[in-house]
Parts: C-alpha cells; sequence; structure tokens
C-alpha cells in the first residue's frame, strides 16, 4: 500500500526573496501569488485528493483553498507540522540584515545541527513533517494527499526521501506554487517529481 503526496509550496507574496516572512503573522498572497494560487488549483484538479492539509499560515492556506474547491474537498485541515521553520527574531528581518549575522551564517553552513533563534532545528522540522507522513500513509492508503507548506519545510522531507544530509538542500529549487511529488509505502519512499511548477 501506497500513499502518493502532493508537496506544494505556497504561492508568492509581496517581496518574495527580499527578506524572512518566517511565522509572520498576516502575510497574505500578492496579486501575481494568487494568479498561481489559481494555475496550482487547476493543475491540482487533475488528481484526485483523499485530502489536503495546511500550515497555519495565512499565504499556505490561501494557497490550499483555490485547491480545495478545484478539487471538491470540503474541509482543510490545519496541521502545525506543516508550519515554517521557527525563525524567532529572524523572522521579518531582510536577508541583507541576516547575512551580516554569524548565527545566520552558521544556519546555513551549518543545517546539520545548527539551531535557529525560536530554538528548532532542520532535523526538528524533518522529523515533523516525515512524522506526518508516516501517520498519513496509515490513515490514507492507495489515496493522493496534498500537503501545503514552505520551501525549507519541503525541502526537510526531500532529503529524508533521497537520503541526502540536510545540508544538501540547497542543492535543489523548491519554487513557489510548486508541486513536489512523493509516493510513501512500506517499503520506503520514492521522489516522482520535484519542483513541478505549473
Amino acid at each position: 500500500m501506497t500513499t502518493t503526496f502532493f508537496l506544494v509550496r505556497h504561492a508568492a507574496y509581496d517581496n518574495l526573496g527580499c527578506y524572512l516572512a518566517g511565522r509572520l503573522e498576516d502575510i497574505k498572497l500578492c496579486r501575481a501569488g494568487q494568479a498561481q494560487a489559481r494555475r496550482l488549483a487547476r493543475r491540482m484538479a487533475r488528481e484526485s485528493l483523499a485530502a489536503i492539509l495546511s500550515s497555519p499560515r495565512k499565504r499556505t492556506l490561501e494557497t490550499a483553498k483555490p485547491i480545495a474547491v478545484a478539487c471538491s474537498i470540503e474541509q482543510i485541515s490545519i496541521r502545525q507540522e506543516l508550519d515554517e521553520i521557527d525563525y524567532g527574531a529572524w523572522s521579518g528581518k531582510t536577508f541583507e540584515e541576516l547575512n551580516a549575522d554569524a548565527a545566520w551564517r552558521r544556519w546555513n553552513h551549518q543545517r546539520h545541527d545548527a539551531r535557529t533563534p525560536g530554538g528548532e532545528t532542520m532535523h526538528d522540522t524533518q522529523q515533523r513533517i516525515i512524522g506526518l507522513m508516516n501517520v498519513l500513509r496509515q490513515q490514507t492508503p492507495n489515496r493522493c494527499v496534498a500537503l501545503i507548506s514552505h520551501a525549507d519545510v519541503i525541502k526537510a522531507a526531500v532529503c529524508q526521501v533521497l537520503g541526502l544530509q540536510l545540508g544538501d538542500c540547497f542543492r535543489f529549487d523548491v519554487e513557489p506554487a510548486s508541486i513536489t511529488t512523493v509516493v510513501h509505502g512500506d517499503w520506503g519512499s520514492k521522489l516522482i517529481r520535484l519542483n513541478e511548477v505549473a
């Protein structure tokens, strides 16, 4: 028995790539992001989804809602396991500001064991998303599930699936409004498609 997971990164918000949004409240999709979410929904309408689960962040919920409508899913389940990494005091800072911070540089050079100011490691993030996928595999055998989350959370899952070190997360991209497809079974996991942009 296998479960197919569509790991979906939220669509774009204003000034994406200029600052670290983290767990800031009320970061919503910009106009371009709303268009991305509609395209993503049209793409996901081709799939027979059993469920849609989302991070609690506004940008992920705004990405999930059009998918739910397109796929006739009545309820989106909000799951903390899909939340953005807890960046603590780094949230809201520009990347120019962050690059001057030795702790930020250490985070990016030692992803396997460095902690954010919020106290979370990349390994913690990986454990929570893989743990959720393991539970869902038992609950939804031979079904498809969409998980709407964030770039580094999805990268953590992909590193586990491919047997990569967490520091290898910089070797591939997970773009806004992209779909990464993973099949998960008793035999393990397999990456079917990485960073598909609708």
